[in-house]
């Protein structure tokens, strides 16, 4: 497998058929296996916090989201030719699983949330059995109630959507106690896919503008914005040899 630095973390290039092609693997194998996704924010959060750090290198999958990390990898003069955002990455697997009916658990988001989730991708896959969800919003203390929900049910997937850094982390700390084949980190994708948030049109991602789409959709998202050029100068620093 190909994995490319930029800027500490180490990112698989493959395609989205390649990609799934893997997790399918992974999930036969029933080791838990789980899957990172990070976006600039993400990378330039792993050269300060040492458990996302970790978490991340310890990743079976480690899949380039965000346009951001594609320019930093070109400044690097170690292009990554693929961009494979999560929630792309995980509704191609899906539309897989759903010809062998496979199961996948939902964790994150809001109360309600991924209830709506299960009924949207029961439709929009119907092969898929959605076979059991949980909020984001549990307590460490309970921790080990929604571990035993997930392993009573044997999930073949499980989708991580807590945030980030929480979500990797947890995978990574859980990954050895879960009876299940595979777990993918993917952020607010409930959201989109409960229909709560919209994603942006195929137009704006393939000119990898889905970042500018959501900050006029949610312009309270401006603080975080405003650091991801840190990661191309980051690149640059380091290219120079800073």
């Amino acid at each position: 497998m190909n994995r490319i630095d930029v800027l500490g973390v180490e990112f698989d290039d493959m395609d989205i058929v390649a990609a799934v092609e893997l997790a399918m693997g992974f999930m036969e194998e029933r080791r838990c296996a789980y899957a990172v996704t990070p976006n600039p924010e993400i990378v330039l959060e792993c050269r300060k916090n040492r458990k996302l750090a970790a978490a991340v290198r310890a990743a079976d999958m480690v899949l380039p989201d965000g346009v951001g990390v594609i320019y930093a990898s070109r400044i690097l003069g170690t292009p990554i030719k693929n961009r494979l955002p999560g929630i792309d990455f995980a509704s191609a697997l899906m539309a897989r699983m759903s010809e062998c009916g496979k199961k996948v658990f939902l964790l994150g988001a809001k109360s309600g949330v991924a209830e709506l989730a299960a009924e949207r991708l029961t439709e929009r896959y119907p092969g898929l059995e959605i076979c059991g969800v949980n909020d984001g919003y549990f307590a460490q203390e309970d921790n080990e109630l929604v571990l035993e929900k997930i392993n009573a049910l044997s999930p073949d997937l499980i989708l991580v959507c807590l945030g980030a850094p929480r979500q990797e982390i947890w995978m990574k700390n859980n990954a050895e106690l879960l009876n299940a084949g595979l777990m993918i980190g993917l952020g607010g994708a409930m959201d989109v896919y409960a229909g709560v948030v919209e994603r942006a049109p195929r137009k704006w991602r393939k000119l990898g503008l889905e970042w500018l789409y959501r900050l006029i959709k949610e312009p309270r998202r401006i603080k975080r914005m405003i650091k991801l050029p840190g990661i191309l100068f980051a690149a640059l620093w380091r290219r120079i040899g800073g």
